[in-house]
């Protein structure tokens, strides 16, 4: 891993967490490997979708943003297995909710992009 690595995945999770908030499918697309899955890990509510499946729901939620929602979100950790993959754990909260993230990264097209996004969710804390 180089600097440059961490400084990217960093910059990349400053758009992640942007493009949720604002829900804008259009930053997140800069996000995603095309061929991403996104699983829901939380008890009694298995989901399972492909990019665009996901995007469509981005495009159907009002945006936290708009709603008033304050962002709060956290890294826990970045971390690198090889040149080619890299791992990140996130929490933050959003829509009443308070998710964990694990993400998985692969290099694409000279970028890093999110090719997992497996997570779980509680009522927000108060």
């Amino acid at each position: 891993m180089i600097k440059g690595d961490f400084k990217d995945i960093s910059t990349l999770m400053q758009d992640y967490f942007l493009g949720l908030h604002e829900a804008d499918s259009q930053v997140l697309r800069g996000v995603f490997h095309p061929k991403m899955a996104y699983v829901c890990a939380t008890e009694g509510d298995p989901l399972y979708l492909d990019l665009e499946q996901y995007m469509d729901r981005i495009d159907a939620r009002v945006a936290p943003a708009k709603r008033g929602d304050v962002r709060r979100e956290e890294i826990y950790s970045i971390a690198f297995v090889n040149p080619r993959l890299a791992h990140v754990t996130c929490r933050m909260a959003l829509m009443g909710r308070d998710y964990v993230d694990h993400l998985t990264l692969v290099p694409h097209d000279g970028a890093w992009r999110v090719v997992t996004k497996v997570f779980a969710y509680q009522p927000k804390e108060a």
